[in-house]
């Protein structure tokens, strides 16, 4: 097959999007040919069959009406070098480029993973000829035309560095500075810890990304000025590709995002042997057996999970992850659909 990706990022350093150049890989690994549309390109060493037309956006930013101008042109020149399209993340390409598709006959597509529906994805998914998705809780309208397809976890299999008895808790969160991640009850939780003279350290990496976020960041600073030297860390955001190995040094992975959806971030700590405690929804069927799920707005509960995290074996955990949403196995589902 040849196959049309488009995508916002292609750059192995983006703390957000660098897992997906791995995705390109495996998707090159299965297809004669892979074209890919990006919004912005970076770091990246691709495979001799891949592609990259990048909007330009590393070049400066430019308007919407210039962007779509760009994307057109490309999908009118590389129209005869792919089969069928794999549109990420982005429902406005569909609404974009459905017309040439449709005219082509180019079957389309659409991966979405995000409670938020707005027109956009409500026009998408109409113009779609498949939408791809993670899990029931991942996409939110009714269509018959939605498939359950699994993750798309980057399964490492670095060795985990095991916790000595008497030394402290290390807890690692990861994702958006954000007051839907719940780093705030975090804190609390962690303060709770301290008070019970339970030694644990506190790792958060990941950054703002709106002017929100950004107060929500200095409250949290705030807040962490009040932690004795060494309890607490902000690391900032890190590309994707050293989750791995910050994974390797935790105990515990604490996520008290309100998605709903299945986050990535769980699956990957809990692919790499790392217990998860968390307050998303969608994991209370997996983790409440464990006394892993918990409630945002109970610090003592999440205290106490994050203690009974350290001495739990989620091995059966790890395997479930591997089995359901390994990308090894989710990329030969996705192509599979676009044959059909």
């Amino acid at each position: 097959m040849r196959l049309l990706i488009t995508t916002q990022v292609v750059d192995t350093e983006d703390p957000v999007l660098g897992f997906f150049v791995r995705w390109i890989e495996e998707f090159a690994a299965h297809c004669e040919r892979v074209e890919v549309i990006c919004l912005s390109e970076g770091r990246h060493s691709l495979p001799s069959n891949v592609r990259i037309h990048s909007l330009g956006k590393e070049r400066g930013r430019r308007s919407s009406l210039a962007y779509a101008g760009t994307f057109l042109r490309l999908l009118w020149r590389l129209r005869h070098r792919y089969d069928a399209v794999f549109v990420h993340m982005n429902p406005e390409y569909v609404v974009l480029g459905a017309p040439l598709w449709k005219l082509h006959g180019k079957r389309v597509a659409l991966w979405y993973l995000h409670r938020r529906v707005d027109i956009k994805l409500r026009v998408a998914a109409m113009l779609a000829d498949v939408i791809l998705t993670a899990s029931k809780e991942s996409f939110r309208l009714t269509f018959s035309k939605v498939r359950i397809v699994g993750h798309g976890i980057l399964v490492e299999n670095g060795a985990r560095e095991a916790r000595a008895n008497d030394s402290p808790l290390r807890i690692l969160t990861a994702g958006r500075i954000a007051d839907t991640k719940g780093l705030l009850e975090m804190l609390e939780a962690v303060d709770r810890l301290v008070m019970r003279s339970i030694p644990c350290s506190f790792r958060a990496l990941g950054a703002p990304a709106t002017v929100r976020d950004a107060a929500y960041s200095e409250l949290v600073d705030a807040r962490m000025q009040a932690f004795p030297s060494g309890v607490v860390e902000r690391a900032g955001a890190v590309p994707h590709r050293q989750i791995s190995q910050e994974l390797a040094h935790a105990d515990v992975f604490l996520n008290l995002s309100d998605t709903g959806s299945l986050d990535k971030a769980i699956l990957e700590a809990l692919a790499s042997g790392v217990p998860v405690v968390t307050s998303n929804e969608a994991f209370k069927g997996l983790l409440n057996p464990y006394g892993l799920f918990v409630h945002r707005d109970d610090p003592e509960g999440i205290a106490d999970a994050l203690i009974r995290a350290a001495s739990i074996d989620v091995t059966p955990l790890a395997a479930w992850v591997r089995e359901h949403h390994a990308l090894t196995s989710l990329v030969p589902r996705i192509i599979a659909t676009l044959s059909a």
